[in-house]
């Protein structure tokens, strides 16, 4: 890739320093492994524990918790994108997973106890976090759950099932967002932390994917699964304004991965097509190459401009719900096209499993599905661009 995006200023020295040792541990800890992960269908906690023990999860946890005391997102930008330059995307989505959308539902929402059972474990990389939103009948549409609690003495009974759950096999802590009341319309909801031994709560299928082979994603049944005051999480009736205050976040984590995975595969595919010669010359030195290689460099490189303006904008409590969903929108978009021309480009070694550029161009596709598919961010985008001229009719 270019220089251009190394004169920005956006990384410090700090960030850099944090990059190298983040590569030493991606060279020693993920490299000889992740492909025997993606062969097994499933990350090993021991991956959880060495990114602990490495500060490559837990930043933002305080200092007195265990964790580093930092919430900069550029740190997790860099962690993506070390993971994503070796096709670790697995690896990469269940730690994102982890840090960018459960932590900042406990690091804002616990009580002091609550923070001391779980903070220590999820910065150390002994607990793994999900959160359990999504069911068979419910994806986008939040407030057709049917996952239900009942009020029971002081405590809560949940009843219900979740499905596509990131984590969910590896799983600690799931945060659970549940009815309440089903006539209190958007205050009818409320989260709920369940732990991996309590009573009812059990696993479905480890669900067999397209791609993201490495990272488990499973089917979650919670049958009369007593929770009791102290795994409340924030307010009851909060739970879909909690939600909603927290997506910007998620969406902005996909973004930046989709943008890490696409940017790697254009770094492959430039170093391949100048190695591989063909009519006598490098297959790079083709017209038809270098256009869809001017095409495809621009395109991750002003992405990249958007995507890091979105990451100053959270870091300064900024960031819109409109502004994620573009992010979100044209980053994941974007992936799938970049991998699907890059493939090309390698002929027919970009279909074989042996070369990365296979791996990314399916683990891509679920990108512009889940946090919210493209169409879902269009149509944010699309309201808050006809707010706009609803307020401007009332002046």
């Amino acid at each position: 890739m270019s220089s251009l995006n190394h004169r920005t200023g956006f990384y410090t020295e700090d960030h850099e320093a944090y990059r190298a040792s983040v590569r030493e541990f991606v060279r020693r800890e993920v490299e000889p492994h992740h492909l025997d992960w993606e062969e097994e269908r499933l990350t090993p906690r021991s991956a959880w524990q060495a990114a602990g023990k490495n500060g490559i999860i837990g930043l933002a946890v305080p200092e007195e918790l265990g964790g580093g005391g930092e919430p900069d997102f550029r740190y997790p930008m860099v962690v993506a994108e070390e993971l994503a330059a070796i096709g670790a995307t697995s690896y990469c989505l269940g730690l994102r997973l982890q840090d960018d959308i459960v932590l900042p539902y406990l690091l804002d929402l616990c009580t002091e106890e609550q923070k001391q059972r779980w903070l220590p474990g999820m910065a150390t990389g002994e607990l793994v976090g999900a959160i359990a939103m999504t069911e068979p009948g419910a994806g986008s549409d939040l407030q057709g759950i049917r996952t239900t609690a009942v009020r029971d003495g002081d405590g809560w009974v949940l009843n219900g099932q979740k499905t596509f759950i990131t984590n969910g096999i590896n799983a600690d802590l799931v945060v659970v967002f549940a009815k309440t009341d089903p006539d209190a319309g958007s205050r009818g909801f409320s989260l709920f932390v369940v732990e991996r031994d309590d009573p009812g709560f059990s696993r479905g299928r480890k669900l067999d994917k397209v791609g993201l082979a490495g990272q488990d994603t499973a089917e979650l049944v919670f049958e009369d699964v007593h929770v009791g005051p102290e795994n409340v999480l924030g307010e009851i009736g909060q739970g879909l304004i909690y939600l909603m205050q927290r997506l910007p976040k998620e969406r902005l984590s996909l973004a930046m991965q989709a943008l890490a995975s696409a940017e790697a595969a254009v770094r492959w595919t430039q170093d391949y097509v100048f190695d591989r010669t063909a009519f006598g010359q490098r297959v790079g030195d083709l017209q038809a190459t270098r256009f869809e290689l001017a095409e495809l460099e621009t395109e991750v490189e002003i992405t990249r401009a958007y995507v890091q303006n979105a990451a100053l904008a959270l870091n300064e409590h900024s960031l819109t719900t409109a502004e994620a969903s573009k992010a979100k929108l044209w980053a994941t978009e974007m992936q799938v096209r970049v991998t699907s021309s890059c493939l090309q480009l390698f002929g027919g070694y970009g279909f074989m499993n042996e070369y990365p550029i296979g791996r990314a161009f399916r683990d891509s596709r679920v990108q512009t599905i889940y946090g919210g598919t493209s169409q879902i961010m269009k149509e944010i985008i699309g309201r808050d661009i006809a707010g706009r001229y609803a307020k401007d009719a009332t002046r």
